[in-house]
C-alpha cells in the first residue's frame, strides 16, 4: 500500500487539520495538495526525486508531505528549529532537487528555497498532468535522527514501512473518526509524521497542530477541540498538570496518552492517569523503527507503566549476548542515506537499536544504552540502574547518570538530578546504602539542575551533561554513542 492511496480512502470531514492559522477541511487540504503537486511537477520534479521542506508545525507541512507522495517524490523533512550548520549537513546528505521553506526562517548558505505560498498559488489547484503509481517498496520520506553524536543521520522510510505502522498503531490505540489528536511535535519527527499527518489522515480523525508548546494554550485546545489522544514526552504532561487554571474537567475527553523519552516513571504514569483521567502508557521506538513496543488501550495497567510494552503485528525482537535489542519487521526503515551507517546498524534485515533491554513473556523493558555503561575499576555500571535508584528517592523528579573521567578508577558515576526540594551527595550516598545498592554504582558527584537538557526527540542530552564535566576536568566525560 502507498501512502497516497492510504490517505485517499479516509472519509472527508470539515475539520481535518486545525493549526494556529485556521481550520481546514479535507477538501481544502486536498486542493492545496493538488496545487503543490502540480507546481512541483512543473518544476520537473520526477518520481524518486527528493524534495526538502522546512516549515512550521501546521497545515503547510501536512500538504508538503502529501504533495510529494502524490507525484512519487521523496519528502525530506527538516526540523523548523534546526540551525544552519545542522541544515547544511542534512541537505548535503539528501541532495534535494527542490527545497521549500517558510519566508520568515533564516536563510541557509548556498540554498535558494521556494516559498510554500508560491507553490500553493501557482497551479490554481490543478492536478498533476500524469498520475504516479508508486510501489510499497519505494522511498517515501527521509527523516533525520537527533542523536547525540553531532552529525544528523538521514533515515529512509518506504511507503510500505510507514503505511504498515499507521495501520498497526491505529488498531493498537483503538483510534477512529471520533477521536482528536493534539500534536505539539515537529512534523519532521517520526512521531509528528505518524500522529500529526498519517494516522489522522488515514482514519479521518481531527488533528490539532501546535507550533510551540504552551501548557495553558494546550489546555484550552484540549477542552475546546475535545482532544482524546496525545503522544509525547512526560515533560509536556507535567507542565500541563502544573499550569495555572488546570482542572480535571478540562481534560475530560482525553482518554489515551502514550509517552516515550526520559522520565516515564511509574510514579509519573500514575499521577498523570489520576489527574488527566486518561489511560497513560509507556512506549518505545526510534526514527528507524517507530514505536517498536507499546501497549494496547485495554492491556493490564501494570504492564503499561512498568514495561515499555510489547511488539505488535509482524515485528520480531531479539536480545543478543551483549543485551542489545534487535528488531525486524515491515515497519523498520530500509536504512540510512550514508551506506556506511546502514552497514553498521542493519544486519540481514535486523536493526540494531543500540539499546539494552530485558524481555519477560514478550514484554520489553529498556534498561539503558550500550554506550551508557560506566566502567569504574573494570566494573560495568548501567546508567539506567543508577537512574532508577535516584528516581526512587522522594525528592528526585528526574535523573541522569554519566561517566566522569577519573585518573584513579578510569570513570566514576556523576549524577544530574531535578530535585526542587534539594538533594546532595550525602543524601544520595545514604539513599543508595539504604537501598542496598553496590558501593561502586553509587554516584560520586551530584548536581541539581532546574531541568535536564533533552534532545528534540525527548531523550536526555547526555553529551551536554558530559560537556559540563569536561569543562571542569579538561577531559571528556563519556555520554554514549
Amino acid at each position: 500500500m502507498t501512502l497516497d492511496g492510504l490517505l485517499a480512502g479516509a472519509p472527508p470531514r470539515d475539520d481535518l487539520v486545525v493549526d494556529g492559522r485556521g481550520r481546514y477541511s479535507s477538501a481544502e487540504v486536498e486542493s492545496r495538495v493538488r496545487a503543490v503537486a502540480a507546481a512541483l511537477t512543473a518544476r520537473e520534479v520526477a518520481p524518486g526525486d527528493r524534495v526538502a521542506f522546512r516549515l512550521p508545525v501546521g497545515v503547510d507541512a501536512v500538504v508538503a508531505y502529501r504533495a510529494c507522495w502524490r507525484i512519487g517524490a521523496v519528502a525530506v523533512a527538516l526540523h523548523p528549529a534546526a540551525g544552519s550548520h545542522q541544515l547544511t549537513q542534512a541537505l548535503d546528505q539528501a541532495r534535494p532537487v527542490v527545497t521549500i521553506a517558510a519566508p520568515d526562517f533564516p536563510p541557509v548558505p548556498g540554498v535558494d528555497p521556494v516559498a510554500m505560498d508560491d507553490l500553493t498559488g501557482a497551479a490554481g489547484g490543478a492536478a498533476p498532468s500524469l498520475p504516479v503509481e508508486a510501489a510499497a517498496g519505494d522511498d517515501a520520506a527521509v527523516m533525520f535522527t537527533s542523536g547525540s553524536t553531532g552529525t544528523p543521520r538521514g533515515v529512509i522510510h518506504t511507503h510500505g514501512s510507514l503505511a504498515h505502522k499507521v495501520v498497526q498503531l491505529t488498531g493498537a490505540h483503538g483510534l477512529g473518526r471520533d477521536d482528536c489528536a493534539l500534536v505539539p511535535s515537529p512534523l519532521a519527527h517520526v512521531a509528528g509524521l505518524l500522529h500529526g499527518v498519517l494516522i489522522p489522515g488515514a482514519s479521518g480523525m481531527k488533528t490539532v497542530l501546535m507550533a510551540r508548546w504552551d501548557p495553558e494554550d494546550a489546555l484550552g485546545l484540549i477542552e475546546r477541540e475535545s482532544v482524546t489522544y496525545m503522544v509525547g514526552p512526560p515533560t509536556l504532561f507535567t507542565t500541563l498538570m502544573d499550569c495555572e487554571g488546570f482542572e480535571p474537567s478540562r481534560t475530560a475527553k482525553l482518554r489515551m496518552i502514550s509517552c516515550g523519552g526520559a522520565g516515564v516513571t511509574p510514579a509519573f504514569c500514575r499521577r498523570a492517569a489520576a489527574a488527566l483521567g486518561a489511560v497513560v502508557k509507556r512506549a518505545y521506538g526510534s526514527t528507524e523503527a517507530p514505536t517498536i513496543t507499546t501497549s494496547r488501550f485495554d492491556d493490564p495497567t501494570d504492564r503499561m507503566i512498568l514495561t515499555d510494552g510489547r511488539a505488535f503485528g509482524d515485528a520480531r525482537l531479539r536480545v543478543d549476548a551483549s543485551g542489545e535489542l534487535w528488531v525486524t519487521g515491515p515497519e523498520v526503515a530500509r536504512g540510512y542515506l550514508d551506506p556506511a551507517d546502514t552497514e553498521a546498524a542493519f544486519v540481514e534485515g535486523w536493526f540494531r537499536t543500540g539499546d539494552l533491554a530485558s524481555v519477560d513473556d514478550g514484554w520489553v523493558t529498556i534498561t539503558g544504552r550500550l554506550g551508557d555503561r560506566i566502567i569504574r575499576s573494570g566494573e560495568n555500571i548501567s546508567a539506567a540502574e543508577v537512574e532508577q535508584h535516584l528516581e526512587a528517592h522522594p525528592a528526585v523528579l528526574q535523573a541522569a547518570a554519566v561517566a566522569e573521567p577519573d585518573d584513579r578508577v578510569g570513570e566514576r558515576v556523576a549524577a544530574f538530578v531535578v530535585a526542587p526540594r534539594g538533594f546532595d551527595l550525602a543524601a544520595c550516598q545514604q539513599w543508595f546504602a539504604q537501598r542496598g545498592a553496590a558501593r561502586f554504582i553509587t554516584p560520586e558527584r551530584v548536581e541539581v539542575l532546574d531541568e535536564l537538557p533533552v534532545l528534540a526527540s525527548g531523550k536526555v542530552d547526555r553529551m551536554k551533561l558530559a560537556s559540563r564535566l569536561r569543562d571542569r576536568s579538561g577531559r571528556s566525560g563519556r555520554a554514549g554513542p
